[in-house]
């Protein structure tokens, strides 16, 4: 449950950033509902369902980049879709910068799905 009172897809987006920023695997997982599906773009079948797979990819993926930070380039907001382009660095060590484009649907108080769109190199 989000600690905020009816909050806006924006919000509950904005809160499971702050989680994954911090590394906070609890805060982070209550974000999203029972049914949660992550897609990457392009492909009908999703990469992770359900709360037991997308916390153990989470929890390892935090374990393994103590430096990990999402910030946002640019947010719109449509609906209950809230279209994030993010900028992603210390993933697994990396100094690399990951470029990605997440498309959050949320229901209910809760991320659903996640749609993931890397930029091509």
């Amino acid at each position: 449950m989000n600690h905020l009172s009816n909050p806006t897809p924006e919000q509950v987006v904005q809160e499971n950033l702050n989680a994954y920023n911090t590394l906070d695997i609890e805060a982070f997982m209550r974000s999203f509902s029972d049914n949660i599906a992550l897609y990457n773009f392009n492909n009908p079948l999703p990469t992770l369902t359900g709360l037991n797979q997308v916390r153990k990819f989470y929890g390892e993926l935090f374990d393994q980049s103590p430096d990990l930070l999402s910030t946002v380039t640019k947010r719109i907001c449509l609906g209950n879709k809230v279209i994030d382009h993010e900028s992603i660095t210390g993933r697994k060590g990396s100094k690399e910068i990951i470029e990605l484009v997440l498309i959050y649907e949320v229901e209910s108080e809760k991320i659903n799905k996640i749609t993931v769109m890397k930029a091509l190199t």
